[in-house]
Order: C-alpha cells, then sequence, then structure tokens
C-alpha cells in the first residue's frame, strides 16, 4: 500500500523498400499507485506519429489518455500475477498529402474510445524491478473515423493472443 510504480512504451520504427518509406514513433509512460496491498490504481498518457511515403505521402499523429485498474492475486511472491481493465481516450490527426494531386490532399480527425481486460504476472528481480509480462484478453473500441456523417467503426475483440504479448520492465518506488 501507498507504492507507485512506473512502465510505458518507447518504440520506434523505420523501413524502406524501394520508394516505399514508413517511419513511426510512439511514447506512452504508465504510473500506477497501489491503494491497497493487492490493489492499484493508475494512468497512461501517449503520443505517436507514423508517416508512410510512396510518392505521396500519409502522417497519422495520435495523442491518448487513459486510466486502469490492477487487482494482484500474489503480491508477497517474487511472481504476481494480475488482471487488468482499462479505458483508453485517443484522438488522430491524419493528413494526406500529394505530390501528383491524385490523392486526397486533405486532413481529417477522429476519436477512439476503447475498453479492456487483460492479464500479466510480474516477476521481481529485486523489491524495486520487475520484468512484466501482459496479453490483452478482451476489448472492445469506438472510432468516429472522423465525424461530419462518417460511419463508426466499432471493433471487439477476445481470446488471448500469445503471439502478441507485450513485455516490459516496472520501477516501483
Amino acid at each position: 500500500k501507498g507504492d507507485v510504480f512506473v512502465s510505458g512504451a518507447v518504440t520506434l520504427n523505420s523501413s524502406k523498400k524501394g520508394d516505399f518509406k514508413t517511419n513511426s514513433f510512439e511514447i506512452a509512460p504508465k504510473v500506477g499507485y497501489f491503494v491497497t496491498e493487492n490493489i492499484a490504481v493508475g494512468a497512461s498518457i501517449g503520443f505517436s506519429s507514423d508517416k508512410v511515403e510512396e510518392g505521396d505521402s500519409a502522417t497519422n499523429t495520435g495523442l491518448g489518455l487513459g486510466a486502469f485498474g490492477r487487482y494482484y492475486f500474489t503480491p508477497a511472491s517474487k511472481f504476481s500475477l494480475f488482471a487488468e481493465l482499462g479505458i483508453d481516450y485517443t484522438s488522430f490527426d491524419e493528413e494526406f498529402d500529394a505530390e501528383s494531386g491524385t490523392v486526397y490532399g486533405s486532413s481529417f480527425e477522429s476519436k477512439e474510445l476503447g475498453f479492456g481486460l487483460g492479464a500479466g504476472m510480474n516477476y521481481f528481480v529485486s523489491s524495486n524491478f520487475s520484468i512484466e509480462a501482459g496479453v490483452a484478453v478482451l476489448g472492445y473500441s469506438s472510432n468516429d473515423n472522423g465525424g461530419d456523417g462518417a460511419e463508426k467503426t466499432n471493433t471487439f475483440s477476445f481470446g488471448g493472443d500469445w503471439r502478441a504479448v507485450t513485455f516490459g520492465v516496472n520501477y516501483k518506488f
């Protein structure tokens, strides 16, 4: 109780095949606070940027905010299992530039709200440092696709995709 942990993600990606180039960047810190020995609540913020070029270019930037709650099943052990329930809101700004004038040449903003349930495990290397693995189990999101009469995209997912396990590190204060 009273402990704080810090986690998150930082990714960089760049690829090129002929004239086709992609670059992406993401930073998403996450902070949690233990309100009891077994329950942690927290928040996250994230920024992402993706750019695709092949003559014409498209850029997508996103800013997201999230909140989560975790229940730890074995808090006194070196291995701690947890279930996490979270909510995220993300705003995307998409811009399409056309050198040839044949593609879009416009921009729009879309908003997405998502809910998720996940499971994970921490292995404490020391009393302050842990390695974490997690997988999404249940999720729902709704994207307005820019609004103004655009049809929404609603996505529902169920099941643990063990090919998409996330790995990370946590530091507990």
